[in-house]
């Protein structure tokens, strides 16, 4: 009778929530009130994909619901983004007939780092994709190490994991675990034997602590290593991007599938590489996987092609206090080797915690804005000063650098000057105070 009541409440819940514009785990939460243990008593498909990470969550489970629906499998995903125990249970029971068994072949999360453990306490996923573990934003995660210690209660000893092997830390879950596939990158035109970046997280071996030796990078930590003190060192891969030209936008996945790239980004390369892993474990052949994600365009707003006056704008989503991701970003628009103007906004640091701390932006490598085809660099937010100061540190031309207040005040400079190629960084929160000012372009 629990189980019926709650299904019941969190589908009226969903229903009203709809109506409103709200609702995507405010229904989970009542429910759960009602019967703790509904996710258990629940009958679920028989794949059950979970997607966690510092990184890439949205946009890996993205295309897989893309390639298993091409396939012809029914997929349940929660497409809103809610990833904790609420969402993950309003997603199950509004999914699920009165008497408690799930509609569709396949049941897809994406899964908050912090919280898997709670979503997975009542039941486990077939199959566990875990993309790379970052140091992220202070105010959430702390170190890369605590987001580890968090994610490892909610791995079930009957789960295939799937892992990034390019990733020191990501790696260490394979120990004492007997199911694991790997997917990895092999050295290609973006390797480099040095490490870039203003921090080097994989300095020390987070199995022993011992220093770690790389063959090479392809950003950050990320890489081929191996720590000479206990061996722990990177995996053949199961599933491997074996050539890749990012400049010209194309991708070998296993020597024999070729990707064209719509984003041409490492993190996309990595993401396309995750869904493909998981994809392949769940049966769908190549030549379907391939017709998806070929210049594949996400639908997730990660990134965002607008016009603005005279200007084609592309945003490029960051998160706030994740310096990789921004990193990642700035390389992006360095590689792009055209003309262009570069917008940084930091108007609100983060949509569910008040901070002020900035102390992040000095983690992020915005000297790779130094080059020849950025223009300008304009700054603009409620953080403007601190932005400021921190591109004081560049060695950016101050001739090249401009101010602005606000996100507006920005877009009506940008909109009455110049033609040059736009590109915006900036995170969640701030997204929608630059994308309500230009047009969208399909």
């Amino acid at each position: 009778m629990r189980m019926f009541l709650a299904i019941v409440v969190c589908k009226l819940l969903r229903f009203v929530g709809r109506l409103v514009g709200k609702g995507s785990s405010l229904p989970g939460q009542y429910a759960l009130k009602i019967c703790p243990d509904i996710l258990q008593k629940v009958k679920l498909p028989s794949y059950i994909i979970a997607v966690t990470g510092s990184n890439g969550k949205t946009s890996t489970v993205e295309m897989i619901a893309a390639i298993l629906r091409k396939s012809g499998k029914t997929v349940v995903y929660n497409e809103e983004g809610s990833n904790q125990i609420e969402g993950v249970a309003t997603l199950i029971l509004c999914n699920s007939s009165l008497g408690g068994k799930m509609r569709g072949d396949v049941l897809l999360l994406e899964s908050d780092e912090r919280y898997a453990r709670l979503s997975f306490r009542w039941f486990h996923p077939t199959h566990f994709v875990i993309t790379n573990l970052y140091r992220d934003q202070l105010t959430r995660n702390g170190h890369p190490e605590w987001v580890y210690d968090a994610i490892a209660p909610a791995i079930h000893p009957d789960t295939t994991l799937v892992l990034n092997a390019d990733d020191p830390l990501v790696s260490c879950f394979a120990r004492g675990h007997e199911k694991v596939k790997w997917f990895g990158v092999d050295r290609c035109s973006i390797s480099t034997e040095e490490h870039h970046g203003v921090y080097h997280d994989g300095a020390r071996c987070p199995a022993c602590g011992g220093a770690m030796e790389y063959e090479f990078y392809h950003y950050e930590h990320i890489g081929r290593y191996r720590c000479p003190a206990c061996g722990h060192h990177r995996q053949d891969a199961d599933f491997s991007v074996t050539s890749l030209d990012l400049e010209a936008g194309k991708l070998t996945i296993g020597g024999e599938t070729e990707i064209s790239l719509a984003f041409r980004s490492i993190y996309n390369v990595y993401n396309i590489l995750a869904a493909w892993s998981a994809g392949s474990l769940a049966g769908v052949d190549r030549e379907t996987m391939a017709s998806v994600i070929n210049n594949y365009i996400l639908k997730n707003g990660r990134m965002v092609q607008f016009t603005l006056g005279r200007r084609h704008g592309t945003l490029l989503t960051s998160k706030h206090e994740n310096s990789v991701a921004y990193d990642t970003n700035l390389s992006y628009i360095r590689a792009a080797k055209t003309p262009c103007t570069a917008l940084i906004i930091v108007d609100s640091i983060s949509r569910k915690y008040f901070t002020g701390e900035t102390s992040w932006l000095w983690d992020i490598d915005f000297g790779l804005l130094n080059c020849g085809e950025v223009k300008q660099v304009i700054l603009c937010g409620r953080y403007v000063n601190d932005l400021a100061l921190r591109f004081d540190y560049t060695g950016i031309p101050a001739e090249k650098i401009v101010c602005y207040d606000t996100v507006a005040q920005a877009a009506a400079a940008l909109r009455e000057s110049g033609n040059e190629e736009l590109y915006v960084v900036t995170c969640f929160s701030d997204r929608d105070k630059l994308l309500n000012l230009v047009q969208r372009e399909q």
